[in-house]
């Protein structure tokens, strides 16, 4: 039997497709607090966004706490709850691998404030004008 020839563009679109099933899935969890956790409970926790690796076992999740209030505590509790996130991923995704999830801070938020600032900047206004 022939072996299915895979490109660079299929896999990466599969990449893309498990990440936002994973995305949706810790978003889920989330949203209906089921995981219990004080610290989850009380914030309100974006997943913004989900990276595979290649071989779909590790997955590194970007997070963003409400309006960037006490992030490195919600960082704290989702990286102490990783076993229960894994299970349930792993659960509702059926892969042959259960992903690694490494919970990491969303800086995309605070890079576009940043690129908005120096936008906004006088010398580069009247640069754009022209």
């Amino acid at each position: 039997m022939a072996k299915f020839q895979t490109s660079p563009e299929t896999r990466s679109v599969r990449l893309l497709k498990v990440g936002e099933q994973v995305r949706h899935i810790l978003s889920e969890l989330l949203t209906r607090q089921e995981v219990h956790d004080d610290v989850l409970s009380a914030h309100t926790v974006s997943v913004t966004e989900v990276r595979m690796s290649p071989d779909l076992r590790h997955a590194t999740v970007f997070v963003k706490a409400l309006l960037g209030e006490d992030e490195e505590i919600v960082l704290k509790a989702l990286r102490t709850n990783t076993a229960f996130f894994q299970r349930e991923v792993a659960q509702r995704l059926r892969l042959k691998y259960a992903a690694r999830l490494k919970f990491l801070p969303d800086e995309s938020f605070d890079e576009a404030s940043r690129i908005e600032q120096l936008l906004s900047d006088p010398k580069v206004l009247r640069d754009l004008e022209d």
